[in-house]
Order: structure tokens, then C-alpha cells, then sequence
């Protein structure tokens, strides 16, 4: 690498990047990482100082994450979700691979887009044992490091470029910054708007079993999600209700509803945020006469109104009502 371009890169640089990037800031933690393991094989930076420190930072953040799991549970969860693109989708994924991996899963978390900031709270939420998230924990945050901070390491003289640019990255990051905020400012506007718009469309539990008792057509759909159940497709539910996954029922074009079926969407959450979405979706499609439960399953728990753990079938759905939902909302 050649000395033509001056730069100030120092160990808490590093640190505040990598650990801001765990929070969920868009600092290029990867482009620092790697910057750090260049200037190493110039000797201005300690190649395991650097590694230590990008260890540090992922650690402290993690562990942030971790402690808000065991404290907050699925709220944490439900919030990363709520302004990712694709959090619903990232959730359901870090929570099958927790459930096949356990902790040892955080070794190559980091590695995969989503799972990296996923893994920490899930694992809080799911009672993970502190010292072995740790463990595990720094594990991966080594192997992250370490990866990046050798590949900057190895091939020192061809990242001129990237340490260039290292003396523009106030201009980068505030960029960077404001494009966050005004992506959460979006995220919060059309949340508000959504429950706006669904404000009128809600239907109460008691009256919704009051309903469901005098045998009126109503199709209710138990949205599939993440909260604090060890296997959701086997938490209890409203009877005769469908559970299944929320984001075909979004994205896909096979939705079919009869207009004399009501249909009706919950989820476990009292602010009905997945719910609300899909109602939205749904009409977007078309589909007018659809209404989300008010206070979601948590609040028909709460009034002690029947469960059971013997739902229906998307199939069963169809047969009773004659709607058509797509084959992956299973």
C-alpha cells in the first residue's frame, strides 16, 4: 500500500463504528474492519488490537440485545422487525435456525444479513444461559473480526481506494445518518398510517366470539409469528380459526375472499401492528371486508374466551368459506 494518502484511523474509531453497526446504525463497520487490517501490515495499527477490539465492541452490543430479550421478550423482536423490509421473513428464519442450533448458531450469525442483529435479543428471549451466549457469542464476533480484519490484511495493497476514502467518511456518514432518518421517519409514518386507516375496522373479542357462537360466516386467520412461544404453530388459538404466516397473504395474488365472509386477523400483540399490515394488504387487494381483532389474542386470553390448540386448516378455511389463500401460508 502506498503512503500517498493520509489517514487517522484509530482503536476507538473502530470500536464506536462496530459497535454502533450492532445497534442497528448504518456505520460500515466491514470497510473500517477492513481499513484497520491494511494499516496493520503498515505497522500504524496492532493487527490483534484491532481484532480485540472489534470483539469488544460486537460483545458490549450483543450483550445490549441480550438483556433487552430476557427483559422485554418479543417487544424487542417485534421492533427490529417493524422497520426491516424483510423482518418478519429474517425472524422466522433466526428462530428455526435457534431452534435447531441453540447458541452455537451466534458462531456464523453474524455472518448472515438479518440473523446478525436477530440472534442476540431471540436468544435473550428464549431464556439462552448468559455465560454461554458469551461464550458463543464472542466466538463469533472472533471469527467476524478476525475475517474481515485478515482480508484487509492480506491484500493491503490493493485497498488504496477504500483508505481514500476514509478521508471523505464524515461526508459518508452523515449521509449515511440522514438516510436512516428519514427511513425511520417513513417506517413511523406509515405505521401511524396504517393504524389510522384500521382504526374503524376493529372488532371486539367479545363480540367477535359472540359471532362466532351464533354461527355467523366469519374466516378468522391466526397470524404466525415469534412471541415467546417455543413452537408457535402449536400455541393455543381462537376455535375454528386458521394459523399461518402473514407475508404470503401480503405478496401473493391467490387471496380470494367470498363478499358475505367477514374475515378477521390476529396476532399475540395488543398493538395488532402485523395484523393491521396484512388488513392493509388485503385491501389493497380488493378485499373490503376484512377487520382485525382489537387487543389481538392477548386480549381474548385476558377475557378468558375458549382456546384451543386444535386450529384449521388453510384447507378446512376453504372448504367452510370458499376463500382461497396461497399454499405457502402454511
Amino acid at each position: 500500500m502506498t503512503g500517498s494518502h493520509t489517514v487517522t484511523l484509530t482503536y476507538p474509531m473502530i470500536f464506536l463504528a462496530v459497535f454502533a453497526n450492532q445497534l442497528c446504525l448504518p456505520f460500515p463497520s466491514v470497510l473500517f474492519l477492513l481499513t484497520a487490517g491494511a494499516l496493520a501490515k503498515t505497522g500504524s495499527l496492532n493487527l490483534w488490537s484491532v481484532i480485540f477490539v472489534g470483539v469488544a465492541a460486537c460483545v458490549l452490543a450483543d450483550g445490549a440485545w441480550f438483556v433487552a430479550g430476557q427483559r422485554c421478550g418479543y417487544r424487542i423482536v417485534r421492533g427490529l422487525c417493524a422497520f426491516s423490509m424483510d423482518g418478519q421473513r429474517s425472524a422466522s428464519k433466526a428462530r428455526r435456525l435457534f431452534a435447531r442450533r441453540g447458541l452455537p448458531a451466534l458462531l456464523f450469525a453474524k455472518f448472515v444479513p438479518g440473523l446478525d442483529i436477530l440472534m442476540p435479543p431471540l436468544a435473550g428471549m428464549l431464556n439462552g444461559a448468559t455465560l454461554r451466549f458469551l461464550v458463543f457469542d464472542a466466538a463469533g464476533a472472533l471469527l467476524w473480526s478476525a475475517a474481515y480484519c485478515l482480508t484487509g490484511y492480506l491484500f493491503a495493497d490493493h485497498l488504496d481506494i477504500v483508505v481514500a476514502s476514509l478521508t471523505h467518511l464524515s461526508r459518508i456518514l452523515a449521509i449515511l445518518i440522514a438516510v436512516l432518518l428519514l427511513y425511520l421517519l417513513w417506517r413511523a409514518w406509515r405505521l401511524l398510517r396504517i393504524m389510522r386507516e384500521l382504526r374503524l375496522r376493529t372488532i371486539g373479542p367479545i363480540l367477535l366470539a359472540q359471532k362466532l357462537a351464533a354461527g355467523k360466516r366469519i374466516a378468522v386467520l391466526d397470524l404466525l409469528d415469534l412471541e415467546g412461544q417455543e413452537d408457535p404453530s402449536a400455541a393455543p388459538g381462537i376455535p375454528g380459526s386458521a394459523r399461518i404466516s402473514p407475508d404470503p397473504l401480503r405478496s401473493s395474488a391467490k387471496v380470494q375472499v367470498p363478499p358475505d365472509i367477514q374475515m378477521v386477523l390476529c396476532c399475540s400483540s395488543p398493538n395488532q401492528i402485523t395484523s393491521a399490515r396484512t388488513a392493509l394488504a388485503l385491501r389493497r387487494k380488493g378485499i373490503s371486508n376484512v377487520w382485525v381483532l382489537e387487543g389481538g389474542l392477548k386480549k381474548w386470553k385476558e377475557l378468558d374466551l375458549p382456546l384451543t390448540t386444535n386450529l384449521s386448516t388453510p384447507a378446512q378455511l376453504a372448504a367452510r368459506f370458499g376463500v382461497e389463500l396461497p399454499d405457502e401460508a402454511t
